[in-house]
């Protein structure tokens, strides 16, 4: 078994952290995490060499989900899950913000021609209006996920919130696309994967630098939507936006 409760504590080979709560830091300066394996839920702290501990425990279907676009103004949340096979190493993989576009590019490039399995989920902006974007990121992994149509495999999720309802155990890792491969390449294809569907958008609508700012609210980005007003694209559940369609409003209803 991986995880044995006793006296609140989950139990890892060779470590042991005090169950505390979520986003709390350890005295050994890590991030408590939480896991869930058969419905017990508990905190694992630090992540070097977990997939590693993970496949010394019997899990050998790793999952690495992560996502592109929470902060964007304009355009979807894209995310990717990646399950990269045990003696399989993907030269490059690394935390996609710590690569240039064209590293990514080549990485990306690189992930696809290799043996790992990787698929892509899609929350547009209309949705995330409606369910707000934590929602929609969350349901963009779960979709990426089932996708892979994997079995007996255990989830990875980059950050401090798991993904509801998932059939896997999984376990939310703080800083996982530094840490953990599979993460990394789950943020590389999404990453990826988002600019290019940004890319598209900046021709569909040429008053915006989509394929420049990729709808991250730059100082070009809120000129351009002050000069043009909002597109088909933009989230209107955004402070901005949604300030700049309620002043359009009431100018109009005067």
């Amino acid at each position: 078994m991986l995880l044995s409760p006793d006296n609140n504590n989950i139990h890892i080979p060779g470590q042991v952290i005090p169950a505390v709560k979520p986003g709390v830091y350890l005295k050994r300066g890590v991030m408590a995490q939480r896991i869930f394996i058969n419905d017990e839920v508990g905190l694992l702290g630090g992540s070097s060499g977990l997939e590693e501990k993970l496949r010394q425990n019997g899990y050998y279907h790793i999952v690495g989900a992560d996502e592109a676009g929470r902060g964007p103004l304009a355009g979807p949340v894209v995310a990717a899950a990646v399950l990269i096979p045990e003696d399989t190493v993907i030269e490059g993989v690394d935390d996609s913000k710590k690569l240039t576009p064209a590293k990514r590019d080549l990485v990306f490039d690189r992930i696809v021609a290799s043996d790992a399995a990787y698929a892509v989920g899609i929350v547009d902006n209309e949705m995330i209006d409606r369910i707000n974007i934590l929602r929609a990121s969350l349901h963009a992994m779960a979709q990426a996920i089932g996708k892979l149509k994997c079995r007996n495999a255990f989830v990875l999720v980059d950050g401090n919130q798991t993904i509801p309802n998932l059939d896997f155990p999984q376990l939310a890792v703080v800083g996982g696309d530094a840490t953990c491969s599979s993460i990394a390449a789950a943020s590389i294809i999404a990453k990826v994967t988002r600019d290019r569907i940004m890319d598209h958008y900046a021709r569909l609508y040429p008053g915006f630098s989509f394929a420049r700012h990729k709808g991250y609210p730059t100082a070009e980005h809120l000129k351009e939507l002050r000069r043009n007003g909002p597109t088909p694209i933009h989230r209107v559940s955004f402070r901005p936006v949604h300030e700049l369609v309620h002043q359009t409003e009431m100018a109009l209803a005067r």
